[in-house]
């Protein structure tokens, strides 16, 4: 092998270490992370058992906390005598519980999660035997969260979501014991008081308009109750002739039919007489002046006739103008004959 020259195996033996490396320290964080989030321990565990006379919304695998810190967690629930809840749980070994240890459930958040946590009460300072049962007596169910919001409704509606949020929060924890106080909480209620008083000219607004209208109806309080009792009367009255409400409604329907039936038999020959009054009005427009003279001399021609009927039983007319159009039949051949009599009288 010549100077210089990096053998095939030396070329290959380092991205296997640099490989292994990253393998190792992937596979320890990953483990790290598994422990972070599922808060594993490799420490020993005892046993023990608490009795509720209520656990809604606890689950297994729920935490047990000590001081807010998770010391262990539920691992079953079942029914005790009944009326009551055993819940079974695991601590771990360096965190031994006392005789006079109680156990309380919080609310972890407001979604519902719950905790249980260990307190050290006043009694026996003797410790508990793994596998022991901390009594009735010393625990205590979780917060009716339902109950406590429902009486701060009024306020709620007030507020904005986020505002709603951190007040129950802040109230949630405070009842706890939790870490907040009384004194934090009025501070908080008192700043969210203090934007509801800044609405207080819009809620001012609000009521004069609402009092215009209540004094607008109190002085016509009698035209508006008249006003009911006629709008009463009418829904009473049709009320009691929705019978024959509905029987007249039945007869529309059968008259709409009938009279549909007659203006589909009627539409044709209503169609060529509205296209003939089309073309007698063009025939009328087109000889428009012969029309108005006829109509302009008719009068006379009308008095005249009425003066020679009234003394006399007959008329004698005489022909001097004539002509037509005629369609023959079979042949379709038009004719169109005319007449003028050359006589003085026709020339009138």
């Amino acid at each position: 092998m010549s100077p210089g020259k990096t053998s095939p195996a030396r070329r290959a033996t380092g991205p296997l270490v640099k490989f292994g490396l990253f393998a190792l320290v992937t596979v320890l964080a990953t483990a790290l992370l598994a422990a972070t989030i599922g808060n594993l321990s490799g420490d020993d565990e005892d046993t023990y058992h608490a009795v509720f006379s209520d656990v809604t919304g606890l689950e297994d695998g729920d935490d047990v906390r000590v001081a807010g810190v998770r010391v262990g967690q539920v691992e079953d629930i079942r029914i005790k005598d009944r009326t009551l809840a055993e819940v079974t749980f695991t601590v771990t070994a360096d965190r031994p519980l006392l005789r006079g240890t109680g156990a309380v459930i919080h609310y972890r958040n407001l979604v519902g999660q719950r905790y249980v946590a260990l307190t050290e009460g006043a009694g026996d300072r003797t410790r508990l035997a793994p596998d022991g049962t901390i009594p009735l007596s010393r625990t205590r169910p979780a917060l009716d969260l339902n109950t406590l919001l429902n009486g701060f409704k009024p306020l709620f509606a007030a507020l904005s979501p986020r505002d709603v949020n951190q007040l129950a929060t802040e109230i949630v924890r405070t009842l706890q014991g939790e870490g907040g106080t009384v004194d934090s909480l009025l501070t908080h209620t008192a700043s969210l008081t203090t934007t509801l008083a800044n609405r207080d000219k819009l809620i001012g607004s609000v009521i004069d308009n609402l009092n215009t209208v209540l004094k607008t109806l109190d002085e016509r309080g009698a035209r508006f109750a008249g006003l009911l009792k006629q709008l009463r009367r009418v829904v009473s009255g049709l009320a009691a002739d929705r019978g024959p409400i509905g029987e007249s409604l039945v007869g529309i329907g059968d008259l709409t039919a009938a009279t549909s039936g007659l203006l589909k038999d009627a539409r044709p020959p209503l169609k060529d007489d509205i296209a003939g009054l089309g073309r007698l009005a063009g025939t009328l427009d087109d000889n428009d002046k012969t029309v108005e003279g006829v109509l302009r001399r008719l009068p006379n021609k009308l008095n005249k006739l009425t003066g020679t009927a009234s003394y006399g039983s007959w008329f004698n007319f005489y022909l001097c103008d004539f002509d037509g159009r005629i369609v023959l039949p079979r042949t379709k051949q038009i004719l169109t004959p005319k007449v003028h009599i050359a006589r003085a009288r026709c020339d009138s």
